[in-house]
């Protein structure tokens, strides 16, 4: 890494020259940069806005979940049957589905070896569980917080190796041409002085984005507070989306963000609503044809946590009665573990046979929710105490959030968007398709950022040169940059990510999203932050990915779209008719891309499975070829 300086009307800009910058500090940025320099490229940054912000760091669930390949027991299972799996959840290309199996076991075991604790039994074996939409028992977990374990044990190793590190700088612009990254754009945080005076120039052949999923499109969320994602930068560079419509929305925690899966719905607590003058209901007993049909659905929504219009009349209608209940009844609905719900009073002998099996193989034969939950999972209890709220004495109050985005950039099995030496990985990579095994996100971390670290350590290095016509386009962009927007400012994107969860989540009104696509760009041409610009670039991506799903397919995975006339929910539920899928739906993914300082969204058909060669001796001489210089 060297220094330089650009002058841009009279004032002196930093220029940082590099061969490779990482933006983001989770456990994919931290993973690219420290497989980098392990494959002995020691020209990079990791560059950071806040090194202790973001999803890796800051959030989880019950058991956080990673997905894998099957290490133990007899339970058959291979990459080309994992492959599959990824790939049945619609919308994912064939290339990217085995790559993230056949790269699963090597990224986990890097982990384990870091010294990330995930469990294993007396003989080493690293066991396995259910999760939602996987037909295996592959997933594993640490506990609530095996993201921030994955973070804080890679960032060890990549700082142990001399990684740079410069925090404080938020990245507003990615610099590029002719379809080639050059580098980008930071606004320093820490410097007090003019707008002109705070930017400073990163002048790079390869850039990792590890920004995370766009958390600040929508209003109700389980992102927590640190974590905003930048998609938009990359979009208005001409970086191409695909399955922007695709989201991941749930049941979570609203004082204390935080999803509500797993073991807080495997302990059947009850679930209540509370109107404006305190009086408290359990109001699923009046939706389901019995108790026992209540409590099983309840049980589900542990591994079938995200909505699913597919469910929408099973396990998922939990989630429309709780958005009824908040939206149209104006009511406050709480998880309460102090008591049993309504169907419990003779114990279990009235449940399905899968969940009573669940209980009684778990011992969870405790007389309350709270009881169990402590006998199961204590560590549960205690992520909400450290939070302030204490679950034997108070109920968990939750809503409907968005918890992650199954779209994001296009990239290719490398993990590269259509802008050469552009890469993009974790979250802000979409890689996941419209169903996606729970923890498949935690794999597809280390695994895409290996790839991209070996794609750029295949490399040949070269020095990175400022050109003259280089500091001609970035003067131009600094200045442009500067009329349009304000590095600092108030701007508040509140009312429109409200609308967002109104009308574009897991519940979507088709003629208002037409309405908020022109909206959203418009509201960001008027002089606001350049962080809301970029929320509301994304919004208006996302929402023509969303009409244009809609209007071709009808309802998809983790939504349905509104429709007078249409598909009912339930005879209790009025105004929720939908559209069902329109027929079957052919293998696609819905691209999206800037035209004429718009955005337009199309279908292109998936890639299928490759089925590639495994003849030894083939594999080592392309293998040799390829890295052995």
């Amino acid at each position: 890494m060297r220094n330089d300086v650009l002058n841009v009307a009279g004032t002196d800009i930093p220029v940082i020259v590099i061969d490779t910058a990482i933006i983001g500090s989770g456990c994919a940025g931290w993973n690219a940069a420290d497989w980098l320099l392990r494959l002995g490229r020691r020209d990079i940054a990791l560059i950071t806005e806040d090194v202790n912000a973001g999803t890796s760091r800051n959030t989880g669930s019950d058991k956080q979940t990673y997905y894998k390949l099957s290490l133990a027991s007899d339970t058959p299972d291979s990459v080309a049957d994992m492959a599959r799996d990824l790939y049945a959840g619609g919308c994912v290309d064939g290339a990217t589905a085995y790559t993230e199996a056949a790269c699963s076991t090597r990224c986990f075991m890097k982990l384990a070896n870091l010294g990330v604790p995930f469990p294993s039994n007396e003989y080493g074996e690293y066991v396995g569980y259910k999760t939602d939409h996987d037909p295996r028992q592959r997933a594993t977990s640490a506990g609530p917080l095996t993201s921030r374990y994955m973070t804080e044990r890679l960032e060890a190793s990549a700082r142990e190796r001399g990684v740079v590190v410069l925090d404080g700088y938020t990245a507003v612009r990615l610099l590029t041409y002719g379809g080639v990254i050059e580098g980008l754009i930071c606004v320093d945080r820490a410097t007090a002085a003019s707008p002109l005076r705070r930017l400073t120039v990163i002048r790079a052949r390869h850039v990792i984005l590890a920004t995370g999923g766009p958390a600040g499109v929508y209003h109700d969320r389980v992102y927590p507070e640190s974590q905003t994602g930048m998609t938009g930068m990359a979009l208005a560079a001409g970086a191409r989306g695909v399955n922007l419509h695709s989201w991941q929305y749930g049941l979570a925690s609203t004082k204390f963000r935080w999803n509500v899966s797993g073991t807080y719905q495997q302990v059947l607590p009850r679930y209540i609503s509370v109107d404006n003058n305190g009086v408290a209901r359990e109001f699923l007993p009046d939706y389901f044809d019995s108790t026992a049909s209540a409590l099983d659905a309840v049980f589900l929504k542990g591994y079938q946590w995200p909505f699913d219009g597919a469910r929408a009349k099973g396990s998922s209608l939990i989630d429309l009665l709780v958005h009824h209940e908040r939206f149209d009844l104006g009511r406050r609905v709480y998880l309460d573990y102090r008591a049993n719900p309504a169907g419990l009073e003779g114990g279990h002998s009235s449940l399905a046979d899968e969940t009573k099996r669940y209980l009684e193989n778990s011992g969870a034969s405790q007389p309350t929710p709270i009881e169990r939950l402590a006998y199961m999972n204590a560590p549960a209890i205690e992520l909400y105490r450290s939070h302030g709220i204490d679950l034997y004495r108070e109920p968990l109050e939750i809503a409907v959030c968005a918890q992650h985005h199954n779209g994001g950039l296009l990239v290719d099995a490398d993990w590269q968007t259509n802008i050469c030496g552009l890469f993009a990985v974790g979250e802000c990579a979409g890689t996941f398709g419209m169903r996606r095994p729970g923890g498949s996100a935690l794999n597809s971390t280390q695994v895409g950022s290996l790839r991209a670290a070996e794609f750029i350590a295949r490399e040949s290095a070269v020095d990175v040169l400022v050109t003259e016509a280089f500091r001609e386009r970035v003067v131009g962009e600094c200045v442009e940059l500067m009329n349009s927007a304000r590095c600092r400012g108030a701007e508040d994107t509140g009312v429109f990510a409200k609308e967002m969860s109104r009308c574009a989540a897991h519940l979507r009104s088709l003629p208002r999203m037409r309405e908020m696509q022109a909206e959203a760009l418009a509201i960001s041409e008027r002089g606001v932050s350049l962080r809301a610009r970029d929320t509301l670039i994304t919004c208006g991506a996302v929402l023509s990915s969303m009409v244009a799903a809609a209007e071709g397919y009808g309802s998809q995975g983790g939504s349905l779209v509104l429709a007078e006339g249409g598909e009912p929910v339930h005879a209790k539920l009025s105004g929720y008719d939908y559209l069902p899928p329109a027929g079957k739906i052919d293998p696609v993914r819905i691209i999206t891309e800037m035209r004429d300082d718009a955005f337009v969204s199309y279908a292109m058909p998936v890639e299928s499975l490759p089925s590639p060669d495994a003849w030894f001796e083939d594999v080592w001489r392309w293998y040799r070829e390829r890295w052995v210089r």
